[in-house]
Parts: structure tokens; C-alpha cells; sequence
């Protein structure tokens, strides 16, 4: 039950974007098309979820034993980065499309404060490896859901009226906001 629990909050209460304002840029830069942002959110999840694994095992089995803990942000760093130089190859390879589509914010997932976010996370919460996982599968879940909502929601406003000084990222910061309030809605919900 504890699993599942965790799951869902960090989808809904715990939503990286809309609760704690992590990892704004990809959202707000790659939420223009819904196929960009899912390809996005996809990679996302594949990072966060490997970052998550491999940084546990770095902190509880190298970093913890060998009295080093100060030098996990030096550690989780360097993990992210490999992860998403790997990640840019196999959708370079895989998907030219979207490699091309997401541009400059596929390599910028390397400096995305969600990835290294849930890694600290699973950290200062004292999480065993399986909750860890989970953790990070919410998480990533919760940041590909926000950030593929998000694009529908431009994708539906860019045909309509909108007054000049609103056109563009002005709109985008006003959804944004709007749509972290009602997230808003879901805090308290689960405790653990």
C-alpha cells in the first residue's frame, strides 16, 4: 500500500512542476506539441527512473561506506549526465523526428533540477531501493503527465484570439499557473 501511495503522490501531490517548481524549463520550452512534449516526458522517465537506481546504489553501497556522503551532488551528477548522453544517442539513432523536435533541451535534461530532485529526494527520505524506484516512476510519471497536458493545452490555445501582450510565453505562464493551482488541490491528500 506504501508503494502505491508513494506512486500517486508524486504524480499529483508531489508533482515536480506544479508543487515543487522543478524542472520548469523543458516544460515550459518542449510543451508546444503534444508528440514533442510525450517524447520528452518518455525520456524523462527513463532517465529519472535509471538516475534513481543507479544514485541509490552509488550512495548506499560506495558513497555511505566509504565516509564520503558530502560528495553525493558531485556523484548524482555525473550519473545524470552519462544517462542522458545515452539517452541522446539511442533517440538520435532511434527517432531523428524527435531528436530534432526536442532540440536543445534533450542534452539540457543532464541539468534538470527534477532528475537530480528525486535523487536527493530518495536520499534525505531515507528510501529503501524499491521505494526509491517507485519514487522515481512517480516522479517521472507525474512530469510527463504535467508536461503532456500542458502541451495540449497550448496546442488548443494557439488557434484562438489572444490579445497581443498575452501571445506566447505571457499565456504559457498564466496556464502554467493556473493548472499548479488546481494541482494545488491535491495536497494533503496522502501522508507518508
Amino acid at each position: 500500500m506504501r508503494l502505491i501511495l508513494l506512486l500517486l503522490a508524486g504524480i499529483f501531490v508531489n508533482n515536480y512542476i506544479f508543487s515543487q517548481f522543478l524542472g520548469i524549463c523543458p516544460f515550459l520550452g518542449v510543451s508546444k506539441k503534444v508528440e514533442t512534449a510525450a517524447g520528452m516526458g518518455i525520456a524523462v522517465i527513463f532517465v529519472i527512473v535509471l538516475a534513481c537506481a543507479a544514485t541509490w546504489l552509488i550512495y548506499n553501497l560506495i558513497l555511505v561506506p566509504l565516509g564520503l556522503e558530502y560528495l553525493y551532488n558531485i556523484a548524482f551528477i555525473l550519473v545524470i549526465a552519462a544517462l542522458v548522453q545515452f539517452i541522446e544517442m539511442f533517440i538520435k539513432k532511434s527517432s531523428p523526428s524527435l531528436y530534432q523536435a526536442l532540440g536543445v533541451y534533450l542534452p539540457l535534461i543532464t541539468t534538470n533540477c527534477a532528475v537530480l530532485g528525486c535523487a536527493v529526494t530518495n536520499m534525505q527520505n531515507g528510501y529503501n531501493f524499491i521505494e526509491a524506484i517507485v519514487n522515481g516512476i512517480g516522479g517521472a510519471g507525474g512530469f510527463a503527465f504535467a508536461i503532456i497536458l500542458f502541451a495540449g493545452i497550448r496546442e488548443r490555445i494557439a488557434y484562438n484570439d489572444i490579445p497581443k501582450s498575452f501571445d506566447g510565453f505571457p499565456l504559457a505562464l498564466i496556464g502554467a499557473g493556473l493548472m499548479s493551482v488546481s494541482f494545488l488541490g491535491f495536497s494533503g491528500l496522502i501522508k507518508l
